[in-house]
């Protein structure tokens, strides 16, 4: 039997993401885009309910395209909180507009969003070594100095709580632990 992190359970789709996303350090703009949006989508619910309306975010935020969702009017936005594919929130789906706004400012600022992001940790995953889920933070000192920046510079729902779970779906941080078969591949995944 495969040992994974507790969190993941026996549901399928948490152990696919565990598996294969969760963790891996990811350098794709496009990628860390779609996480931050879903990771702003899942403050105060279980990552399970993002999870289920992925691909429902996917269809109806243009593949998570900033450009495009930089662009959308508040029309638009308010007929996508009619659709019962993503998280109905009004401050949640109209952040979105306003992160991507952010995130090209951030892109042509820094040449990347990536750059941006991995500048908080040299380069490089911070490689922890917890070895269970009671030891796992829910923010640290790193979170909440990337959180104020964001927040600096005009992105919502990007709490430190929210940053830390980026860091760790982004691999920013590889909080696999040490007994999860994802562990050791993660860290080798490092730049």
């Amino acid at each position: 039997m495969v040992k994974r992190c507790a969190w993941c359970g026996e549901d399928e789709l948490y152990m696919q993401y565990h598996d294969k996303e969760w963790g891996a350090p990811c350098y794709d703009d496009a990628t860390l885009f779609e996480f931050l949006m879903l990771e702003g989508a899942q403050a105060g619910l279980a990552w399970i309910t993002v999870l289920r309306k992925r691909e429902g975010y996917h269809t109806l935020f243009d593949g998570f395209d900033a450009g495009k969702i930089a662009r959308y009017s508040d029309k638009k936005l308010q007929r996508l909180l009619e659709d019962p594919r993503i998280i109905r929130n009004r401050l949640k789906v109209y952040s979105a507009r306003q992160n991507a706004r952010a995130f090209l400012k951030v892109q042509e600022e820094w040449g990347s969003f990536s750059d941006y992001m991995w500048h908080f940790v040299d380069g490089k995953p911070i490689q922890n070594t917890w070895r269970g889920l009671k030891d796992l933070p829910a923010s640290t000192p790193l979170s909440d100095t990337i959180s104020k920046d964001l927040k600096k510079r005009g992105f919502n729902f990007v709490g430190s709580t929210i940053m830390y779970a980026y860091m760790q779906a982004t691999g920013m941080v590889n909080d696999h632990s040490t007994d999860c078969f994802r562990y050791q591949p993660c860290k080798k995944l490092a730049r």
